[in-house]
C-alpha cells in the first residue's frame, strides 16, 4: 500500500475517533452546563427567600414601594421552583428538571414555601401601622405644643406668689420638662424608633398625673404612683387668682392622658401585619433548612453522575490511546526510511556528492530516495564542472591583471620621468598631455584593483587582517593622502577627532573604505564652497565614523541601490566624473568582513552622510 494511501487511512481513523470523542464530550459537557444552571437556579430559591424577608422588614420600616419588590421576588420564586420541576428554558438558559429521586424533598420545599408565601402576601396586602394608634400619636404630637404652653402658664402664674408657694413652682417647672420629653418620646414612636419609649413615656404620663393632682390638691389613690417614687404632697391650695392655667390645663391633660394609656397599651404596627412579619421570620429558617437540604442532595446526586461519566470518559481515553499508539506505530515504521534520506541529504550538503541511498521500495519514498540519487550525481557532475570553470576563471584573472599591470606600470613610470624633464625640457602642451597619460594610468590600475577586490568579495577570499589600531592616525593618514586633490578642488577637507581611539580592524582596508568615501563626496561638492567633515562616535558596543558633505545628494528613489556592484546615481553619458561603480560596493564587502555595517543618509541639494560602524571588543583599548 502506498504511503500516502495509508497515511489517509490513519488520518482518517484518527479523526472518526476524535469525532466520536468529541461529539461524547461535548453532550456531557452542555449536560454538565444545563445542570449546573439548573443547581444555580435552586441556590438562588435562598437568595430569594433571604430577599422577601429583607423586604418585608424595609415594608414595616415604612417603605411603601418595596411592596411591588416583594411582589417580584415572591413571582420569581414560584417561576424558579415551578422551572425546577419541569425543566425547560429559563433566563435564556436550559434548565434541567430536578431527578424523580429528589421528589419528595422537592415536594417538601415547595409545601414551606406555600405557607412562606401566605405570610408575604399578608405582608404586602395588609396595613403596616394600627390607623387608631396613628390617630391618638398624631393627637398627642398636635396637642402637645398647648400642654407645654399651659404648663408654662402654671409656672407663670405662680411666679407672684411668696416662698410658701415655692414647691408649687419646683413641681410646676418639673412637668414643663416632662411635657416636652412626651412630645419627644412620641415623636420617636410615630417614626418607628420609639425602643424603650413606650416604657419611659409611661413613667412620664405617671409622674406628670401625679403632679398636677398634688398641685390640684387631688388625691393619689393609685398604686402607679408610689411605684414610681410619686408621693402624695400636703401643699397649700393656689389662689384662684393663680389658677387660671392650672384649671385649663386639666381638661386638656385628661383627654391627652386617655390617647397615651392607648399608644402604651397597643403597638403601632397592626396586629395582622406584625404577627405575618413573626411568622414569615420563623418559616424563613424552615424553608431556608428544605431548601439547602434540595441543593445539597442534588449536588450528591450529581457527584454520582459524575463518576460514571468519569468511568465513560477514562475508557475513551484507553481506547484513544491505544489508537493512537497504533497509529504512531505504524507512522514510525513507514517513515523509517526517512532517517536514510536526511543522512543522505546531510552529506550532500556536507558536499559528497554521488553516494547512493540503498532503498527500493515501490512507494514514495522508494520515488524520493530515487530522486535524491540522481540529484546528488548531477551536482557531482555540475560540481566537477564549476570548478573547472572556476580554475579557467582565476587562470584569466591571474592572466589579465598581469597583462593589465605589465604594461601600465612603465607607461606610469615614463610619464613622470618625462613629467620630471629627466629626459629633456617639455613644452606645457607636453606636459599637460603626459599628465592626462599618467592619470588615465592611474585610473586604469585603480580599475583593475577595484575589480580584483570586488571578486575577491564576491568569492570570501578578501583577507582582512585585524590589529590594534589608533583610529584617529587612521583618519589622518587617509586625510593626507586625500588633501592635495582637496586643495586643488578647492574643497575643505577636516575631522573632529582629538584624542585616540583604538579598535580592532585592518587598517589598509578601512583607510581604502575612507579613501573611496572621500573621492565620492569630493566628485558631489562644488569647488569653493564645498566641505568635507570626517567625525567619530563612541558607543559602548561600536566606533561609528562618519563622512559628510554639502554636496548635491542622492535621490531618495536611488538610494536604497548606492552599495550595490556597478551602480552609478549618475547614468547619463555627460556625467561630469567617471567611476567603475564598484568602490561602495567594496566598501561594504570591506566594513561586513569587519563584522560591521555601512549606511548612508541624503537630501538632494543638501549633501550627504555615509555612515560605518566597526565593532569594539576586549582589543579595542589604549595600549599600555
Amino acid at each position: 500500500m502506498k504511503i500516502t494511501q495509508k497515511t489517509y487511512l490513519l488520518l482518517g481513523i484518527i479523526i472518526g475517533v476524535s469525532a466520536v470523542n468529541l461529539f461524547l464530550l461535548l453532550s456531557i459537557s452542555q449536560e454538565n452546563l444545563d445542570v449546573l444552571h439548573s443547581i444555580s437556579d435552586a441556590s438562588n430559591l435562598k437568595v430569594i427567600v433571604e430577599g422577601i424577608s429583607g423586604t418585608a422588614n424595609s415594608i414595616a420600616s415604612g417603605n411603601e414601594s418595596d411592596r411591588q419588590t416583594l411582589a417580584d421576588e415572591i413571582n420569581d420564586f414560584n417561576q424558579t421552583y415551578e422551572i425546577l420541576g419541569t425543566g425547560g428554558i429559563f433566563h435564556g438558559t436550559t434548565i434541567v428538571a430536578a431527578p424523580s429521586e429528589l421528589q419528595p424533598i422537592y415536594d417538601q420545599v415547595g409545601n414551606s414555601w406555600q405557607v412562606y408565601r401566605q405570610d408575604a402576601e399578608k405582608i404586602r396586602q395588609e396595613s403596616v401601622f394600627d390607623p387608631k394608634v396613628e390617630n391618638a400619636l398624631a393627637y398627642i404630637l398636635g396637642k402637645n405644643g398647648d400642654l407645654i404652653s399651659l404648663t408654662n402658664g402654671v409656672v407663670n402664674d405662680l411666679a407672684p406668689l411668696d416662698r410658701n408657694y415655692n414647691p408649687h413652682k419646683m413641681i410646676a417647672t418639673n412637668m414643663v420638662s416632662i411635657a416636652q420629653d412626651i412630645g419627644q418620646k412620641t415623636l420617636l414612636i410615630s417614626i418607628g424608633e420609639g425602643g424603650n419609649a413606650t416604657n419611659a413615656i409611661k413613667k412620664d404620663t405617671i409622674t406628670f398625673d401625679g403632679d398636677l393632682k398634688n398641685l390640684e390638691g387631688i388625691s393619689l389613690d393609685n398604686t402607679d404612683y408610689a411605684k414610681y417614687g410619686i408621693k402624695q404632697e400636703n401643699l397649700q391650695q393656689i389662689p384662684r387668682e393663680n389658677s387660671d392655667s392650672l384649671r385649663n390645663l386639666d381638661p386638656l391633660w385628661e383627654a391627652e392622658q386617655a390617647k397615651i394609656e392607648y399608644v402604651e397599651n397597643n403597638t403601632l404596627i397592626s396586629k395582622e401585619f406584625g404577627s405575618a412579619l413573626t411568622n414569615l421570620n420563623y418559616q424563613r429558617g424552615i424553608l431556608l433548612g428544605n431548601t439547602s437540604q434540595f441543593v445539597d442532595e442534588w449536588n450528591n446526586f450529581i457527584d454520582s453522575e459524575l463518576k460514571q461519566n468519569v468511568i465513560i470518559v477514562q475508557g475513551l481515553l484507553i481506547l484513544d490511546i491505544a489508537v493512537f499508539v497504533t497509529v504512531v506505530l505504524s507512522i514510525r515504521k513507514s517513515l523509517n526510511p526517512l532517517h536514510m534520506l536526511t543522512n543522505a541529504i546531510g552529506r550532500i550538503r556536507e558536499g559528497f556528492y554521488g553516494e547512493k541511498i540503498d532503498y527500493t521500495s515501490n512507494d514514495e519514498i522508494g520515488d524520493l530516495a530515487e530522486a535524491v540519487n540522481s540529484m546528488s550525481s548531477t551536482i557531482q557532475k555540475k560540481e566537477e564542472e564549476a570548478k573547472k570553470i572556476e580554475i579557467a576563471k582565476d587562470e584569466f584573472l591571474a592572466m589579465i591583471t598581469h597583462e593589465l599591470k605589465t604594461p601600465l606600470v612603465p607607461i606610469q613610470g615614463y610619464s613622470d620621468m618625462l613629467l620630471g624633464e629627466h629626459l629633456g625640457p617639455l613644452s606645457k602642451n607636453q606636459k599637460d598631455r603626459l599628465q592626462v597619460i599618467r592619470s588615465s594610468a592611474a585610473s586604469l590600475l585603480q580599475l583593475i584593483s577595484d575589480l580584483l577586490d570586488a571578486q575577491k568579495l564576491e568569492l570570501g577570499q578578501l583577507r582582512i587582517k585585524k590589529s590594534n589600531n589608533d583610529l584617529k592616525e587612521t583618519i589622518e593618514t587617509t586625510i593626507v593622502s586625500m588633501q592635495p586633490q582637496a586643495l586643488t578642488d578647492q574643497i575643505k577637507l577636516t575631522h573632529n577627532l582629538n584624542h585616540s581611539i583604538y579598535a580592532n580592524y585592518d587598517n589598509e582596508r578601512i583607510i581604502q573604505v575612507l579613501t573611496n568615501l572621500i573621492k565620492n563626496s569630493l566628485k558631489a561638492t562644488l569647488p569653493k564652497i564645498g566641505k568635507i567633515e570626517i567625525s567619530v562616535e563612541e558607543n559602548p558596543k561600536e566606533i561609528i565614523v562618519s563622512v559628510k558633505d554639502n554636496g548635491r545628494g542622492i535621490p531618495v528613489d536611488v538610494i536604497d541601490n548606492v552599495f550595490k556592484k556597478f551602480y552609478q546615481v549618475d547614468t547619463s553619458s555627460t556625467r561630469e566624473s567617471g567611476g567603475s561603480g564598484l568602490g561602495l560596493s567594496i566598501c561594504k564587502g570591506i566594513v561586513e568582513a569587519h563584522g560591521g555595517r555601512i549606511w548612508v543618509q541624503s537630501k538632494v541639494n543638501e549633501g550627504s552622510v555615509f555612515s560605518l560602524a566597526i565593532p569594539k571588543n576586549e582589543y579595542s583599548k589604549t595600549p599600555l
